[in-house]
């Protein structure tokens, strides 16, 4: 059985390749929050922005913004799209904002621990 520690180390050397991917499909990528406090998730849930069992307070998740090569932010799953599909196809516990099904977070990949995905 994987540890919360391991499955952190392990989704900290999977992200480099992400990051590589993203620029492979031609996009530009600044990194955007990869750690959330508690306080800040349950604000995030009250405020329809997010969930109380944010991966983001494990270190399991991180936001990535991805611009065109124009250096336009893209705000749609355009590119994450395709970003979240390879993704995904990279381990079986990889998830993508853009496959959740109540609130849509394109620029969100994580890693599912005990059934939390998001």
């Amino acid at each position: 059985m994987e540890t919360l520690r391991e499955k952190q180390t392990r989704f900290a050397m999977a992200v480099p390749g992400l990051l590589q991917k993203a620029q492979e499909l031609g996009y530009l990528v600044t990194l955007g929050e990869a750690w959330r406090t508690p306080e800040q998730a349950i604000w995030n849930a009250q405020h329809g922005l997010g969930t109380v069992n944010s991966l983001h307070t494990q270190r399991l998740a991180i936001d990535l913004n991805l611009f065109t090569a124009e250096g336009l932010l893209i705000t749609d799953d355009t590119g994450h799209k395709d970003l979240g599909a390879w993704w995904v196809a990279q381990q079986p516990d990889f998830r993508w904002g853009g496959n959740f099904t109540k609130l849509k977070d394109f620029d969100h990949y994580s890693l599912s621990i005990d059934g939390i995905q998001g």
